[in-house]
């Protein structure tokens, strides 16, 4: 008899020490990954101008300039803090007087005029067609003419999905001549964007930037004015495993097929 209390009585013993520890356990918290967060600045560094970082980050440096008050010398400095969200900005206001409206005035009384039924209804004149015409909406063509930068066979092609190639890569030997495939201005020429090595950007209007990546040796400056077909740098593989040329367009900061302005070759 003794036995059996003694066994019930460690029974309820064992119980409830099993439910204080489980009171004492940590609870459980599921710690996901945090989401990746996207870039909203740049600090400038010494070399870069606005048409790089644009180009970086895939941007319209119109747009990059507007939204960081940058006037249309698109000149930076190193140090400055750039806004890569492309929120406009807004002008302070130049006086916090309150502006009051005036009142306007009363509309004149309505004064009815008695017709008689007998009169006869009036015929209202169309009004007759205006001589002048709207006018046409403005066409934006595109007058540049494009030439191929090297000789090469194409190695890779366009391929902007998922970000695989924004342009084209032209096999060549090294220390070959890389040409400029429009009239421009060099508006970048320097080794500051990871993965193009020895790069040159040229701007060939509001809308077009060609670019020229992985060079051995660069020929022009920035701010040289640079004709179709002059040359512009050696081909070489710096930034890359091989020698060869990696050619883009871009149409207001996005990447376009260099293939559908690059004229047939023979």
């Amino acid at each position: 008899m003794k036995k059996h209390i003694l066994f019930n009585i460690l029974i309820i013993v064992v119980f409830l020490s099993a439910c204080s520890a489980r009171e004492n356990l940590a609870p459980l918290v599921d710690h996901n990954q945090p989401p990746s967060t996207k870039v909203l600045h740049h600090i400038v560094a010494p070399g870069e101008t606005l048409y790089s970082i644009a180009w970086r980050y895939d941007i319209d440096y119109k747009k990059l300039a507007r939204s960081n008050n940058i006037s249309s010398s698109y000149r930076i400095y190193p140090g400055q803090k750039i806004d890569l969200t492309l929120r406009k900005s807004v002008p302070k206001p130049t006086s916090s007087a309150r502006v009051i409206e005036p009142k306007k005035p009363n509309p004149p009384a309505k004064t009815h005029t008695q017709v008689s039924d007998t009169s006869a209804p009036t015929r209202l004149k169309k009004p007759e067609p205006s001589s002048k015409k709207a006018p046409a909406p403005k066409v934006v063509q595109n007058k540049l003419v494009w030439s191929w930068p090297a000789r090469g066979d194409i190695l890779t092609g366009f391929s902007f999905k998922g970000g695989l190639n924004k342009g084209i890569d032209i096999a060549g030997n090294l220390g070959e001549s890389v040409l400029a495939a429009s009239s421009g201005k060099v508006v970048y020429a320097g080794d500051g964007l990871r993965g193009y090595g020895k790069l040159i950007i040229i701007k060939h209007s509001e809308k077009y930037l060609s670019a020229y990546a992985h060079n051995q040796v660069l020929t022009v400056r920035e701010g040289s004015e640079v004709k179709r077909g002059d040359q512009i740098a050696k081909m070489g593989k710096t930034g890359t495993d091989k020698v060869k040329l990696h050619f883009e367009i871009r149409y207001d900061g996005k990447p376009v097929n260099p293939i559908a302005y690059l004229p047939p070759r023979k």
